[in-house]
């Protein structure tokens, strides 16, 4: 591979390991002030129009079958799996959040294998059922520590959602503006209507904002998705799925290293073994 390529595939990596863990300290500080549904449409249409902007100043156009799949996409990606996670995170710590997310792998596993009607592999299988023990172990621990069985079912719901989206979004148009910019638009339109269903808008006082939190989902917008997710699309068409999915252990590090550092929040053995638990079986999947 040439330099700049390398460079690039460099970057992208660092991006979705490092600015991607670091999200969930980020989406816990802006929920201090911010109602999560809102806040979370907000980073999603904010990041999607400046992207299909630059799209647009490009030259670059797609047809109303784009957009339909489009809306399947946003819905699952960030409409079901970036609004359950924000939510959860006003009741669970941030960085046990991330180590559900990090079950991701095990449900696009599924659904591939669904998806192309193969049987899986004894390692994929060995790997699953890892990865699940993880999950049960971690919330079979939620009255020991900083969170609860409810906020913990939504959030791997969410990414059993984002599973099925990602797959999904394999048909959106293969250029890097117009793939990160149009589920990321229609998902963000799909949370803002849910706050407005949940009737957040009646709970929200702009005044009441803190700088945190405004800048907390300053750094979501720009950061957390515009440069990384624009980099895992672009990842997702130029390396091996698989290896794209390693930053499923990364990400959970990063969070918990934060969580506890910056925002004070308990690292207690059980989360150390289920990290280490769903860290194996996440390992066994990807490497099937």
């Amino acid at each position: 591979m040439y330099l700049g390529g390398y460079s690039v595939t460099l970057f992208s990596y660092a991006a979705i390991y490092l600015i991607w863990g670091s999200t969930f300290l980020a989406i816990r500080l802006a929920v201090d002030s911010i109602p999560p549904l809102l806040m979370m449409g907000v980073r999603c249409v904010a990041a999607g129009a400046l992207l299909l902007a630059w799209a647009a100043a490009r030259g670059e156009r797609t047809g109303w079958r784009a957009w339909r799949q489009a809306i399947v996409a946003g819905a699952l990606m960030f409409g079901c799996a970036y609004g359950a996670l924000a939510w959860a995170e006003t009741r669970l710590a941030s960085g046990v959040a991330a180590l559900f997310v990090a079950t991701l792998p095990l449900w696009m596993t599924l659904f591939d294998c669904a998806h192309r009607r193969e049987t899986p592999a004894a390692r994929t299988v060995v790997g699953l059922a890892v990865g699940l023990a993880g999950v049960v172990l971690l919330l079979a621990r939620t009255g020991a520590t900083a969170f609860a069985l409810i906020p913990a079912a939504v959030v791997i719901l969410g990414e059993v959602a984002w599973a099925a989206g990602a797959l999904y979004a394999r048909r959106l148009p293969q250029t890097l503006a117009l793939n990160a910019g149009m589920p990321l638009l229609t998902g963000g339109v799909f949370l803002i209507a849910a706050s407005y269903a949940a009737r957040e808008f009646r709970q929200f006082d702009p005044h009441a904002v803190s700088v945190v939190s405004a800048a907390a989902l300053v750094y979501l917008i720009v950061f957390g998705s515009i440069v990384a997710f624009s980099a895992y699309a672009w990842l997702m068409q130029v390396a091996p799925a698989a290896r794209v999915g390693t930053h499923a252990y990364v990400n959970p590090l990063i969070a918990v290293v934060l969580g506890c550092t910056v925002a004070g929040e308990p690292f207690t053995a059980a989360i150390a073994a289920a990290s280490l638990v769903i860290a194996v079986g996440v390992a066994l999947v990807l490497a099937s």
